[in-house]
């Protein structure tokens, strides 16, 4: 089972500005400083935030036994204003995964605001009932980039 969901809301913001936050390394220090109920610690691990970059994002213990994440940027078109990272290690990995990946594509609309698009593919190769049964934690991870999503207007919006 493979599939996708997405999120877009709109940021009010230019967007070089937001893709100065989500295009860079500055987005795991956002998390931390953001987000403590859910990241304990956003550390670079190879890379300088190009392609090819690998973070770790310790989490706080939840309800799904997640407590870490390792991600690649697998994808970072400065251009365009798209990034994708994926999943390597723990998260949904742990969770019957064979594939998550998050991307993030930062779209002008006008000239003083943008819209984020963020991205979750995913793949489940287990049999179709227990695949259906994991499917919902897509949902709840997107629910997660449209909280970040929020939090980011409200701090790009602060300026």
């Amino acid at each position: 089972m493979h599939g996708s969901v997405e999120h877009e809301p709109e940021l009010g913001v230019p967007a070089r500005e937001a893709w100065d936050l989500y295009g860079t390394l500055r987005l795991g220090k956002f998390l931390e400083k953001e987000l403590p109920n859910l990241f304990r610690k956003v550390e670079l691990v190879e890379g300088d935030g190009g392609l090819g970059t690998i973070l770790i994002k310790t989490l706080l213990p939840g309800k799904l036994g997640i407590t870490f994440t390792k991600e690649k940027v697998t994808k970072l078109d400065n251009e365009n204003r798209i990034k994708e990272n994926e999943l390597i290690e723990g998260g949904y990995l742990q969770l019957g995964f064979t594939l998550f990946k998050i991307q993030f594509e930062v779209k002008e609309k006008g000239e003083d605001s943008s819209i984020l698009k963020t991205t979750i593919q995913y793949e489940l190769n287990e049999e179709e009932e227990a695949a259906l049964a994991k499917a919902p934690l897509v949902f709840n991870a997107i629910k997660e980039a449209a909280n970040v999503a929020q939090l980011a207007k409200i701090h790009l919006n602060k300026k």
